[in-house]
């Protein structure tokens, strides 16, 4: 019973570093969904821009407004290939803690069927014991009996 009070300590100990792997999965999925959203709200934009740019060179716009168009969407493409590095740096952060979580959960499991085990060889070992002590119980009874009982 003595181990199974200390595997149940360890267990509780492994439930603990399962509930903090799952919050620092949920930070890391919500920093990765965090970023792909600017990254999509930036390629947006760019999209938008590509589109004014393509429209300045179908009229007649200043040289000047395609160029400062031309910069503008320079300046977005290095912003997107940024936020790409981010994107990726935070995805692996939400892999490595999903990695961490699932080794966790595993842990937990474990724990949780050796004392799941360990409970029902107790159980079996007392039941045995109360079978035993019933027999030499009966067995007392019979042989302490008064003949013509």
């Amino acid at each position: 019973m003595a181990e199974t009070v200390t595997l149940s300590k360890i267990l509780h100990i492994r439930e603990n570093e399962k509930q903090n792997a799952q919050q620092s999965y949920n930070t890391a999925v919500d920093v990765f969904e965090t970023t792909a959203t600017q990254l999509y709200h930036l390629l947006r934009t760019k999209e938008e821009a590509e589109y004014s740019y393509d429209s300045y060179m179908q009229e007649t716009a200043p040289i000047d407004r395609i160029r400062e168009q031309a910069a503008y969407m320079e300046r977005l493409n290095r912003q997107i290939m940024a936020l790409q590095q981010e994107l990726q740096t935070a995805r692996n952060e939400m892999e490595q803690k999903q990695q961490w979580l699932n080794d966790a959960y595993v842990e937990v499991k474990k724990f949780e069927k050796i004392i799941e085990h360990r409970d029902e060889q107790t159980k079996e070992r007392i039941k045995k014991y109360e079978n035993t002590s019933m027999d030499e119980i009966s067995i007392q009874q019979y042989v302490n009996r008064k003949p013509g009982e």
